[in-house]
């Protein structure tokens, strides 16, 4: 049987455990502001991948700026934020390629194509990750720029999508550009990474929320979270939000984009939304 604790006990282990020593975190690099030339190259240098309804051949894999000026059809598109460590991360050209077998494109702008970009070890100041939150805040405006112009784009079936540092960018988005959200390793909640969540999503449109039920970041696992009232998910941000699903999927690394549970419900999500 088991025995609960007395109420004194509970107190000092919450205490216990929201003054628990955070490491020390590390910023490298200056760069925090786009300049003229990185606000063309971090479209220009974007990954692209279209698939063969868009083509009306193979599927394209390659930079923004070398896409095919002769395409056969306008098709749905997702915009994905990557996050921290950038595009060079595998698993997010594997997620591209799945969505082309879709007959979906995917652009994910390069958030490094600032010379100089700073990158971190957490954590650190809230003040600083809310700088890097404002810098690609901006890189969805200028991907929405650039698709406008895009023979391949069906301005009509635009999703905005991002996992962790980009996440969060596109949970704040406050624009109308897009026809869903997927926001993938952030739980829309105050902790050691936002001075506030401020996730501004209309309660009408479609947003799925997919994250580690022990996220190494977000989720109570991690001793420096600085929330103790943290759930790990972003259901209090959206619960009046009829057209919110929100995922927990158990023992889930970080990054989750191809793992079969999360394709499952990407697919489902986006053969809804895009109808």
């Amino acid at each position: 049987m088991k025995t609960a604790l007395p109420v004194a006990l509970l107190i000092a282990a919450t205490q216990a455990w929201c003054q628990a020593p955070a490491p020390q975190g590390e910023i490298k690099g200056q760069a925090i502001l786009h300049t003229p030339d990185s606000t063309r190259a971090v479209v220009a240098n974007g990954a692209l991948v279209l698939p063969g309804a868009a083509t009306g051949g193979a599927v394209f894999t390659g930079a923004f700026k070398d896409a095919p000026r002769e395409v056969r059809a306008r098709v749905p598109v997702v915009v994905f934020l990557h996050g921290s460590s950038g595009l060079g991360l595998k698993a997010i050209g594997e997620w591209q390629q799945w969505l082309a077998t879709m007959g979906i494109a995917s652009f994910a702008p390069d958030s490094f194509a600032l010379p100089g970009r700073v990158t971190y070890t957490s954590p650190v100041g809230k003040d600083f990750y809310e700088r890097i939150h404002a810098l690609r805040g901006s890189e969805i405006t200028l991907a929405v720029q650039a698709l406008k112009d895009a023979p391949w784009v069906d301005p009509r079936r635009l999703v905005l999508a991002g996992t962790s540092e980009g996440a969060t960018a596109v949970a704040r988005y406050a624009g109308d550009a897009f026809a869903a959200r997927m926001i993938f390793s952030w739980s829309c909640e105050d902790n050691y990474f936002v001075e506030a969540h401020r996730t501004a999503v209309r309660p009408e449109q479609p947003v799925l929320n997919m994250i580690s039920a022990t996220d190494p970041f977000f989720s109570r696992t991690n001793a420096w979270l600085g929330q103790p009232a943290a759930v790990g998910h972003c259901a209090a941000a959206f619960k009046d939000h009829p057209k919110a699903s929100i995922v927990l999927i158990p023992g889930a690394p970080h990054t989750l984009l191809n793992l079969p549970a999360a394709r499952q419900m990407v697919s489902g999500f986006l053969q809804d939304v895009l109808k």
